[in-house]
């Protein structure tokens, strides 16, 4: 029998974990209060959506725990929203931008550094293209990434899945309603009608994805190998290779978003599914938490883009930046790809996420909630529904605000961290099996309440 949650059971348990959260965090609630200097009170507008009506204050962070000002140590699987998935200050990633700092000095002066060069190396062995190129992140990355995918195949539009993340890119701010492209939900100020720069199908769609590049005025079709952003939706069987054929036919290039499915391995699913993309996009966990993103091309695209006589690479061509590719970035990506987000640590990585998803599915079997959970190497979420979504809009209709705010105050009142956005907990090289021995303590007695009576 599949359990019926009880509303009223649910808003009851949910106002006593709000009070628990206000009683915990006095330091927090008091500091968030004091921020008028600062839109939406703090330094970034997203860090004002945890759950419980304010964010916790950060006190410090040392691989996979984070500490509050209230003196609460967590086990953390937010991880900065994969920013951190190599763990907290890595001591590779540290060890060498102390060097940078301190030994070589110099942090952005628009010189090369040898470290440059042995990154790029790197993100050519793990994701089989050879030409890459730096930026602060991967926003900047999927931007530039189609600014190219235009210029070198002369067509204007982009093909983008219902209920993507790629960031801030204007483009992909998009969704589909009643079959027409319509700005997402919140999307503030686009500069356009995104119908005019965008084609928006439903992931798992191939004959959707057919129908829209036979336009043929399609640039390229950017997508991550799952969504990650809407719960984590993974790919039917021959979805990649029907991805990889359509765009040949149709001419247009094909984009791999690995920001978030790095968790996959050190190639992401690229490497991991045998991909080809044209063009691979990655930001975020590739510096061990200092701001970088990068993109890479394809053979056939890099000459392409460089036989053009009218490209402008260097100056205001739209794919620059003054303190893209600055050393001390470069110098923590280095460390990071070389000593920390290493084979052996994706090992254990997906080894504990396994255990976890394993943990969870436990759960709910002896709770007899309709729920699934999904996991994409290092990285699993639970959704509220059952099967599991296969598209976005499935995703997103299972959505469940209270359930949502419920579970992460639970978890953050016995010390354990979610990511805010979603559901979604990733294990980085420092965490361990008391962390996720915790997670699932906690999981499991949130469930237990949710059914109890």
């Amino acid at each position: 029998m599949v359990a019926v949650i009880d509303r009223s059971r649910l808003a009851d348990l949910l106002e006593r974990e709000r009070g628990a959260y206000r009683r915990l965090h006095p330091r927090s609630l008091a500091a968030s209060k004091g921020n008028a200097n600062l839109l939406s009170g703090v330094p970034m507008t997203w860090m004002a959506k945890w759950h419980g009506g304010f964010p916790l204050m950060l006190a410090g962070a040392k691989g996979a725990t984070v500490t509050d000002i209230d003196g609460h140590e967590y086990a953390d699987f937010c991880l900065g929203d994969t920013g951190a998935m190599a763990g907290h200050s890595p001591p590779a990633t540290v060890a060498a931008v102390r060097r940078r700092v301190e030994e070589h000095g110099g942090l952005t002066a628009m010189l090369p550094s040898e470290d440059g060069a042995a990154v790029g190396a790197l993100l050519a062995s793990r994701f089989g293209v050879p030409v890459w190129s730096f930026t602060l992140s991967a926003t900047d990355a999927n931007r530039w990434a189609i600014r190219i995918a235009r210029h070198v195949t002369g067509r204007s539009k982009l093909l983008v899945f219902n209920h993507c993340y790629h960031g801030s890119v204007d483009e992909t701010i998009a969704t589909l309603e009643h079959g027409r492209v319509r700005p997402s939900a919140g999307n503030v100020g686009p500069p356009v009608d995104p119908a005019l720069t965008t084609r928006v199908v439903e992931f798992n769609d191939l004959e959707a994805v057919e129908r829209e590049l036979a336009s043929g005025d399609v640039a390229a079709l950017l997508t991550e190998p799952a969504l990650t952003n809407i719960g984590i939706v993974l790919p039917e069987g021959g979805f990649h290779d029907g991805l990889r054929r359509l765009t040949r036919q149709a001419g247009s290039l094909l984009i791999i978003d690995e920001t978030h499915t790095l968790s996959a391995g050190p190639g992401g699913c690229t490497q991991a599914w045998g991909l080809e993309p044209d063009v691979v996009t990655v930001g975020k966990a590739i510096a061990g938490g200092i701001p970088a993103g990068a993109y890479g091309l394809s053979g056939d695209v890099a000459r392409r883009l460089l036989a053009t006589p009218d490209t402008d690479l260097i100056d205001v061509g739209g794919v620059g930046g003054t303190l893209a590719g600055n050393i001390l970035s470069t110098a923590a990506m280095r460390a990071t790809l070389e000593d920390v987000l290493t084979d052996a640590a994706f090992g254990r990585m997906i080894a504990l996420a396994k255990r976890y998803e394993e943990g969870v599915r436990a759960i709910l079997t002896a709770t007899s909630l309709p729920w699934t959970i999904s996991r994409l190497g290092a990285r699993a979420e639970h959704r509220f529904c059952a099967p599991a979504p296969r598209t976005g809009a499935e995703s997103a209709a299972a959505a469940d605000a209270d359930l949502d705010e419920y579970l992460h105050l639970y978890l953050a009142n016995r010390d354990v961290l979610l990511t805010p956005f979603h559901n979604m907990a990733l294990v980085s090289p420092a965490t361990t099996d008391d962390h996720v021995d915790a997670l699932l303590a906690a999981f499991s007695q949130a469930a237990s309440e949710l059914v109890a009576g």
